[in-house]
This record gives C-alpha cells, structure tokens and sequence, in this order.
C-alpha cells in the first residue's frame, strides 16, 4: 500500500518503516507495553501504555535521527549534521551521530533545562544556545547549514524520519495484535505519520486518534482548510508538541491516515503527568501524557483494546514539580480558601480544629489584620490544604461554614 507525500520525496510505503527497523535493531529499543487497569476500567476494555519514555535519550526521537543519518552518503557524513531541538530531537541526533561516527551541531534555546542541555553534550553534540524561542534557534541552525554545508537534520518533515518513527506502529502490532485504537501525541506529525503508514497498511480497521495541546494546535485548522496552516503557539506546559505548523510531508499523511485529531487542555494534560506518576509509576513529560489526558477526557469514546503512547519522558525536574502542583489542583487535591475569624486567642486552635475533624492537612497558612475591609477585631486566614478529592473539598468547605466560619475560596 503506498502513502502520498508531497515535494521531491517518493511516496512513504510500508517497505520503508520495515527497513527502518532493520536498521535499528540493535540501536533502538523495542520498548516495552504496560497495561493499565485505572484507565481500563474507566474506558471499559484493555489500555496498554507503549513505553518510548524509556527509549534510549528517553523518547522515540532516537528512531528517526539514525535512520536519516545513517542514509547520508559519505560526503554528506563527512560534511557533520546540524539540528534544532528544545530537547528531545536535540539528543536523538547527538547521540545516532555519535553510535555513526558522525560530527553534530546542535542548537538549542538560550534557557533549555540544563539537564536537556547536559544530556545533549553527553552524547556528543557540540551545543549552541541561540535565540529564545525554536523558530530563532531553527533560523540560526539553517543558517549553520548554508554556511558550512553540514546537513540540516529536520525533527519531523523527512521520509527517513517518518520511517524510523513508524517503527514504533510495527512494534505495537507485534505486541498487541488484538489493539483497535492507537492514540499518540501530536506535535509537527512525524511520529503520527510514521505509525499511521505501518499500522493502516496491514491493520486498516485500527483507529488511530491523534492528540494535540489546545494551546498548540495547528492540525485541526489545518485539517479543516485542506492544508498546513501555521498558528501562534501560546504557552504549554507540553513543549515536546509545541509546533506552529504541520510539516508539509506529515500533513497529507495524517490527512488521509490519521482518523481523528482532538485537543486537551492543560489542566487535562497535567492530571494526566499526575496519573502517570502515580498509578503506572511512569515518570512521563506532558507531551508523552497527551494520549492518556485525551482518555482521561473522554474515556468512554475510545474503542479498545486501547494503545496510548508515552511519547517521551525527558521532563525537567522544575517543570516537573510545577505541573504536579498544577495536576493535585485540577484533580482536586490542593484546597484554597480564605475565611474571617474573631483577632483573640485560641480562635486560630478552633479552626485547626475543625480542620482536623474534617481530615484536611494544612500545607501552609497565612494571617492579615491590617486590611481596611476588615473588622476591628476580625482576622482573615489564607490556607492551602491537602484533600483527597473534589468530594473532599466540599465536605471541608462545609464543615467550616458549620462551624460558623465565612468561607472564600
């Protein structure tokens, strides 16, 4: 069966993805699909996560790069590579240049997580900080490559890419063969692209659902006109699909193979990164978790058995604890009130008190008693409490009205 693309490229087939995977056996991993009952039981058939978050470089970026390097012919292998990448595309090309003997540039952001960073030069790359967002350090690479000829290795709108990223589809239907719907992230299309022209090809009846950040989410206008439209990304915590533009090989693959595209939102996103971590014990970035907040978001609307794919799992240590702290709210684990109380003592003690007979635990508290709103004897108390759930944050939210206290959230 054979695939349209556009430009100079020969249409993407299946013998591609398959040679593809010839090449990396012994380079990429065949990473490993864990079954998750929470998601099961809310979906109401098998959901499997597929594990790219414990690839080699921590995503399936790996794939791609090798097979587009190792296709280089010897003058162009002499000549080094060049990329751009925030991250995850930066340390699949450093490292697929490394295992080939091949030198690599590497341009990332000026403020990319330093781990991002370091994991970068550790395998290999020479990295530069240029510009602020990816479009100026994209600029600044492509402008490395006209000066110096290296060859510009793009993330995701190449034939090799979409072939050595489609790997990942052959691997979940050796794994799962029964799977009915696969759901993956979507950034530029490479990785969804990839999975779709392996899986269609020998499983047409498999429904691929792919998933974009709201706040990134340049295929679902671009689906609606017939073609790439670029769009202004606002900021997400899911840097990994942050993409303006669909690339023009990936659009007209996805168009004609990938049967649905929906977006999340980033409180969905970070509930997702929550039950990741909690439930599978999977440490996942927010782009990896956008399949598993799409099935959170509407689990009854997927047709099992289910394959979500962890994209990725290179998350920053900081942005890490952010979003956890973004997930406990949206899952309705922290409780923000504010209340009034009588200025004397042992008003503070009743309160707590109160509190604990509600089994809330205080994370931290705070007093104001010099605002002109207030009473001369009054107090305002701001607290941020721990609860076990939305349920749970009324019952405290009640128990302190009982109590006779007046309650803002």
């Amino acid at each position: 069966m054979t695939f349209r693309t556009s430009g100079p490229f020969p249409p993407l087939i299946l013998d591609d993805v398959r040679g593809a995977q010839k090449m990396l056996s012994g380079v990429a991993r065949t990473t490993g699909m864990e079954g998750s009952r929470h998601l099961s039981s809310l979906v109401g058939a098998p959901v499997h996560f597929k594990c790219e978050n414990l690839q080699r470089t921590g995503s399936f970026k790996l794939r791609g790069a090798y097979v587009r390097i190792a296709g280089l012919s010897p003058v162009e292998r002499a000549s080094g590579v060049v990329a751009a990448s925030a991250g995850n595309h930066a340390q699949g090309v450093a490292l697929a240049s490394s295992l080939l003997g091949v030198r690599s540039t590497v341009f990332m952001p000026v403020g990319a997580p330093l781990p991002k960073v370091a994991a970068t030069r550790e395998y290999g790359a020479e990295v530069r900080l240029h510009g602020h967002v990816v479009d100026e350090t994209l600029a600044a690479a492509q402008e490395y490559a006209e000066e110096t000829g290296a060859v510009f290795i793009h993330p995701f709108d190449h034939p090799d890419i979409i072939a050595g990223q489609g790997t990942v589809g052959l691997e979940i239907l050796e794994q799962c063969p029964e799977v009915r719907t696969i759901v993956v992230g979507v950034g530029g299309g490479g990785l969804a692209a990839g999975i779709a022209v392996a899986v269609k090809a020998l499983r047409p009846d498999v429904k691929i659902v792919g998933v974009q950040a709201a706040g990134a989410a340049a295929f679902p206008p671009s689906l609606s006109a017939g073609y790439p439209v670029a769009v202004d990304p606002v900021q997400t915590m899911a840097d990994g699909i942050k993409v303006g533009r669909p690339g023009d090989l990936t659009f007209p693959l996805v168009q004609e193979l990938v049967d649905e595209v929906r977006t999340v939102s980033e409180d969905e996103l970070s509930s997702a990164l929550l039950l990741c971590l909690e439930r599978a014990k999977m440490v996942v970035e927010p782009a990896g978790a956008s399949p598993v907040a799409a099935l959170l978001s509407d689990p009854e609307s997927f047709r099992g058995p289910v394959v979500a794919v962890l994209s990725g799992g290179n998350v920053d240590p900081l942005l890490m604890q952010r979003v956890l702290t973004h997930g406990m709210v949206a899952a309705g684990r922290y409780l923000g009130l504010r209340l009034r109380l009588t200025d004397r003592p042992g008003a503070l003690a009743a309160m707590l008190a109160t509190l604990s007979v509600a089994d809330a635990n205080v994370l931290d508290i705070s007093h104001v008693r010099t605002d002109p709103r207030l009473g001369l004897t009054e107090a305002e108390v701001e607290l941020h409490l721990e609860t076990k759930g939305p349920e749970h944050c009324e019952e405290v939210a009640s128990a302190l009205r009982a109590a006779g206290y007046r309650v803002r959230s």
